[in-house]
């Protein structure tokens, strides 16, 4: 590897570190070290409780850059707001700082009643993947889900509709990278414009791809994740 900071990823819904090996491996072939931070898959925890989890694996004797995906998006804002000693810069992929989503808000208290495990395969893959969808990437979404129970799953729903990173914005010192998709079918269109608002001295960039960024076009997130780390200094 070379001399960049190592990556660490807080990652997506599932959270279970098992999504991202094309990702990874685009990454080492930049000469960029990189691993995902796996979050518990069978104890329920929101932003808050997630907190110290990741705080206490972060590297603490090397520098490192930060992404947050998805739903780790908030989590990676207050981290990064923390200011941890090592921290060289913060990436956020297909992420917010708070719902978009205000019909959720109003079914919260239909959550306790939600399938976490209803929807059918084809739709969630429409949903994350759209056009970028093969048997190996639809395979692998469907066996990390099923590794975490319906309980966590309801748990990070919740999280989701109820947060609001935004006022840690203001505490974060290191560069910044907005990663956005082109055909992102979760995250409203407002979603991805707020970034440019809340963060006007962040890098903003858009790569081809569903929602499941790093998932479904590794290579060329990889390629601008790199392009961002060398600009570090």
């Amino acid at each position: 590897m070379s001399d960049l900071p190592a990556l660490i990823v807080l990652p997506g819904m599932d959270a279970t570190g098992t999504l991202h090996t094309a990702f990874i491996d685009a990454m080492a072939a930049r000469g960029v070290a990189t691993s995902v931070i796996a979050y518990p898959r069978d104890v329920p925890l929101d932003y808050r409780a997630l907190l110290p989890f990741v705080q206490a694996a972060l590297p603490h004797d090397a520098p490192f850059v930060l992404l947050g995906e998805s739903f780790s998006g908030p989590l990676a804002l207050t981290v990064a707001a923390a200011a941890p000693s090592r921290l060289q810069g913060l990436i956020l992929s297909t992420t917010f700082a708070r719902a978009h989503w205000p019909a959720g808000r109003a079914l919260r208290p239909l959550l306790p009643y939600v399938p976490m495990r209803g929807m059918p395969s084809p739709a969630l893959s429409w949903w994350l993947l759209g056009r970028w969808a093969t048997p190996a990437l639809r395979d692998a979404l469907r066996k990390a889900l099923a590794q975490v129970t319906v309980p966590v799953l309801r748990a990070r729903l919740r999280a989701v509709l109820d947060v609001d990173a935004r006022a840690a914005l203001s505490d974060i010192a290191v560069p910044m990278l907005c990663l956005q998709a082109s055909h992102d079918r979760l995250l409203p269109a407002r979603a991805q414009h707020e970034w440019a608002r809340l963060l006007p001295q962040a890098q903003q960039h858009t790569v081809a791809g569903p929602h499941l960024l790093l998932q479904a076009n590794p290579k060329a997130a990889a390629d601008v994740v790199r392009q961002f780390m060398g600009g570090l200094g």
